[in-house]
Parts: structure tokens; C-alpha cells; sequence
């Protein structure tokens, strides 16, 4: 078995850290600029990061047999499995029985899975288009000027972060030792505190639905054209920061590299937390909004993904997150060398204008 590369074990793991640290600043932003900036910056390229190495992993994806399994059983049904678990606890937590529950519809972090489903679907064809990133952004374009797309396994932002999917699937390893040239690390500092000053002076003056990737600029109130020119704008700026972020992960063993195998864990895992820190009010205790709170929650954050993503916490749910379903399939299937979700360690609507959607 071909040993797991610490590179992308500890990209994974820091990118998970930021999604999570992302939902923990989510409360924080109407009382904090600084808090609203950190959020804006992340949110430019947490996900764009987590879904490149998603594509990178997707690359030998050509359909067969073994593969369909381990996409269904790796993607589909934990899909299936949380979305229904999200919504039980909605309902519980927030003592609404009457929560809608529909499979079309995907609650919170529960539509990177869709995502990822439909995008591994489609890799096959990224590999024989001629153009597949300019065509793949095109789609990206059109679908933030399509309002009548609907909600439907939130297609938006299947669609508008599928760009980054396809650049993914076509980088080889090669690729991730240039990002971490010394050059390329000088010019990262810059270009990231130039991101963190213009975040600064976006929070007041920009929309944060676009940075969502939920709605068609239409949804938002802007005019159809603002689409054609914010799409292709916030794919250049995620590309450039998840390159960034990508220069400095290192590439030898850390302490948390073997955390790496279970960011899907602390993925569909943090969300419970997340969640719950909202409905039960967590964040109306009056040392969360200082600067000092912020840091706490911060921290708390960050820990909570790590823990849900250590061995433990992945034996326990494994039976949810990577559930051996060999009793659903036919033995003739077939073998060959499968591809991960890119996140975890085993391979495994309505029409007219509508209100913007929140993010994950």
C-alpha cells in the first residue's frame, strides 16, 4: 500500500482548521470589524483550498466498478446519513418538529458532499475537454447569473466552485513542490496582508453572500453583469490565496499530520457544535464579545475540529462516515487502485429572485 504523503495530510487538516474557525467567527462578525475581516479572508480560500485537494485526489477517477462503490458508500450515503442526522437534531435542538427535511435540499455543511459527488461524477469528462478550467469557470459565470436555477442540491455553489475542482484534478505532485519554492513564499506575505488590508475595507462596503457562492447576483440585489465580473474576480483571488496557504504547509511529518486522515470527521462533526452554539445561545455569555473572548472562541474552535478529527473519534463513527456496505454489492464489482474523497483518510428551487442564502 502506497504510503499517505504528510503534504497533503497536513493541507488537509489546516484547511479543515479554517473552516471551522470560519463557523466559530460567524457570530462574532456584527460586533467586531476585525472579527468580519478575518472572516471575509478566510472565506475567500478555505473552501477553494479543500476542494482543489478534493480534485487532486479525484484524478485517476475514471468510473470503474470499485470506484462507483467507494463513492457510495464514502460520499452518497454519508450524505444521506447526516443530512437525516442534521435535521433530527434541527429539530430537537431548536424544539421544531416541523423542520422540513428533503434530501434535495442539503443543510449546512452537509452540500459538500453533494458536491463532491456530482463534481467526481463529472471528472471524467474534465480530462478529455480541450479548455476544462476556462469552460469550467464559464459554467461557474453563467450559473451566478441564473436565478431560476433553484436550491436543488444547492447547485449555485456546486456550480461556482466547480473551477476550483477542475484545476485540481489536472495538477500533479510537481505543482505543490513549486508553490513551496522560497520565492514563492516571499511574494505570498505580501499578497496576503495586501488580502487581510482589502478585507478590512470590504466588510462595511461589500455584500458577503458572494463569498458564499449561494445565490446568483440576482438573489443579492446586484444587477446580472455584477456576476460576470465577481465570479471570475473571487475565483482569482481564492486561486491566489489557496496557493498561498499551499506555500507554507509544510511537507514533513508534524504533529498533526495523522489528523489529516480524518478531516471528514471534523467536517461533518463540527457542525453539530456549530450549530448548537447558536440555537442554545453560547455566544450571549458577556466575555465573548471582547477581544479576549474572541480569541477564546477562537481557540475553542480549532479544538473542537482537532479532537473530532484523532483516531478515536474516527473508530467511533466510522460505521457513519465510511460504512462498509459489501452486503449492497455484487462481488464481481472488480479491484483496482481507488481515489479518496480528497478530505478524509479511506476512499471512500424556485424560480425569480428569492432571499440570499447564508454560507456553511
Amino acid at each position: 500500500m502506497k504510503p499517505r504523503d504528510p503534504y497533503f495530510d497536513n493541507a488537509k487538516y489546516l484547511a479543515i482548521l479554517l473552516v471551522a474557525v470560519g463557523h466559530a467567527w460567524t457570530p462574532l462578525r456584527d460586533d467586531s470589524r476585525t472579527a468580519s475581516a478575518l472572516y471575509l479572508f478566510v472565506y475567500t480560500f478555505h473552501m477553494p483550498a479543500f476542494i482543489l485537494i478534493a480534485g487532486y485526489f479525484s484524478r485517476n477517477y475514471t468510473g470503474r466498478p470499485d470506484q462507483l462503490k467507494r463513492l457510495i458508500t464514502g460520499v452518497g450515503v454519508p450524505y444521506l446519513i447526516f443530512e437525516a442526522g442534521y435535521v433530527l437534531f434541527k429539530r430537537w435542538g431548536t424544539d421544531n418538529p416541523a423542520a422540513p427535511f428533503s434530501l434535495l435540499d442539503p443543510y449546512y455543511v452537509t452540500w459538500f458532499l453533494v458536491a463532491l459527488f456530482i463534481w467526481r461524477l463529472t471528472a471524467p469528462v474534465w480530462r478529455i475537454v480541450r479548455w476544462p478550467v476556462p469552460v469550467s469557470l464559464a459554467i461557474a459565470v453563467l450559473a451566478s447569473v441564473s436565478p431560476h436555477i433553484g436550491n436543488d442540491l444547492n447547485l449555485q455553489r456546486v456550480l461556482q466552485l466547480l473551477p476550483f475542482f477542475v484545476i485540481g484534478l489536472h495538477l500533479r505532485r510537481e505543482h505543490f513542490h513549486w508553490v513551496r519554492e522560497r520565492w514563492v513564499q516571499l511574494l505570498a506575505v505580501p499578497a496576503v496582508l495586501t488580502a487581510l488590508v482589502v478585507a478590512w475595507w470590504a466588510v462595511p462596503r461589500m455584500e458577503h453572500s458572494w463569498f458564499y457562492r449561494t445565490n446568483s447576483a440576482q438573489d443579492m440585489g446586484a444587477e446580472w453583469w455584477a456576476g460576470v465580473v465577481m465570479t471570475p474576480a473571487l475565483f482569482g483571488c481564492g486561486l491566489l490565496l489557496t496557493a498561498c496557504f499551499l506555500a507554507f504547509v509544510p511537507e514533513r511529518r508534524m504533529w498533526f499530520t495523522a489528523l489529516g486522515a480524518g478531516t471528514i470527521y471534523g467536517y461533518l462533526l463540527h457542525g453539530f457544535v456549530a450549530k448548537a452554539s447558536r440555537w442554545w445561545d453560547w455566544y450571549a455569555a458577556d466575555w465573548v464579545n471582547s477581544p479576549g473572548g474572541r480569541v477564546v472562541v477562537t481557540v475553542i474552535g480549532a479544538a473542537v475540529v482537532t479532537v473530532l478529527c484523532t483516531a478515536p473519534v474516527r473508530r467511533a463513527f466510522r460505521v457513519l462516515v465510511e460504512p462498509s456496505m459489501d452486503w449492497a454489492f455484487r462481488k464481481d464489482t472488480g479491484t483496482g487502485t481507488g481515489t479518496g474523497t480528497g478530505t478524509g483518510g479511506k476512499d471512500t428551487g424556485t424560480g425569480g429572485r428569492r432571499p440570499a442564502r447564508t454560507g456553511s
